[in-house]
């Protein structure tokens, strides 16, 4: 009877999962939190972090050049999905570019279009086209909704945690214990393995976006070469959030005809 409920709820769940076809990579992907939810929560957390950080000036180049080469892959990105039927993927989007003074190694976008570049980047960027890699990347990040998915996947997982001690209560706590930890294991390589794919989707959304905004797409195995003779060792690949740098090279140069296309096109224009 417990087990009857618990597929009950989860089949009830499953009925209520919103499917998609992310841009691009063509994948199924599952939301359950509306997309103006996640938004109106990023916004917030925005606005706290720009009101806590220091802002470059707009008169400076670099923040200049940050702000036209967002516009400029906003552009493309807008372009991308009306010409494929897919404008609702950015949807209630409010686009906002702005550089900070950090030295940290770091860019986001959050969902809703607000980018953040940390100066400490710039340096490895070395130029308004490696500076699109990064740019390109990041902004794929919230075209995807990516956020979306991952919460939903915790939520995914918690609902799993809970079914699974239902089934178990009436087991000895022993084997409760054995099979909460099996189950924490599991899902946490699975999760690792899930960000891995989402950084891999969005490099290959990046690069197209990118691309097709004008920007050469050969720089981008020449940035993350750069990131990783930057120093510093990267754990094994199967425990990390992210491919290793060596993963992202060869991927980016598989994906280069493709990419080549849509930045050959673009310099015709």
């Amino acid at each position: 009877m417990k087990t009857t409920k618990v597929l009950a709820v989860l089949l009830l769940v499953a009925s209520i999962v919103a499917c998609a076809k992310i841009p691009i990579s063509g994948r199924r992907a599952v939301k359950l939190l509306p997309e103006s939810q996640m938004i109106g929560m990023s916004i917030t957390q925005y606005d706290d972090f720009m009101n806590q950080s220091q802002v470059v000036a707009d008169s400076d180049p670099r923040t200049q050049m940050v702000k036209r080469l967002g516009s400029n892959i906003q552009k493309a990105c807008e372009q991308y999905l009306a010409e494929n039927g897919q404008s609702k993927w950015i949807e209630g989007f409010v686009w906002e570019y702005n550089l900070v003074d950090d030295p940290t190694v770091n860019a986001w976008c959050m969902p809703g279009g607000k980018v953040v570049v940390y100066t400490g980047i710039l340096d490895v960027a070395q130029d308004e086209a490696g500076l699109a890699v990064v740019m390109g990347h990041e902004i794929a990040h919230a075209v995807a909704r990516h956020g979306n998915e991952r919460m939903s996947q915790q939520l995914a997982i918690q609902a799993g945690g809970v079914a699974l001690a239902v089934m178990m209560s009436d087991r000895p706590a022993e084997t409760q214990e054995m099979f909460a930890n099996a189950y924490g294991m599991g899902t946490g390589l699975g999760a690792l393995k899930f960000s891995r794919e989402h950084e891999s989707e969005a490099d290959h959304m990046g690069l197209i976006f990118s691309s097709m905004a004008g920007y050469d797409p050969r720089e981008a195995p020449q940035f993350w070469e750069r990131m990783s003779a930057g120093g510093g060792q990267q754990p094994p690949e199967f425990l990390s959030t992210h491919p290793s740098h060596e993963t992202r090279v060869s991927d980016l140069n598989a994906l280069m005809d493709e990419a080549l296309v849509h930045f050959n096109a673009s310099v015709k224009q």
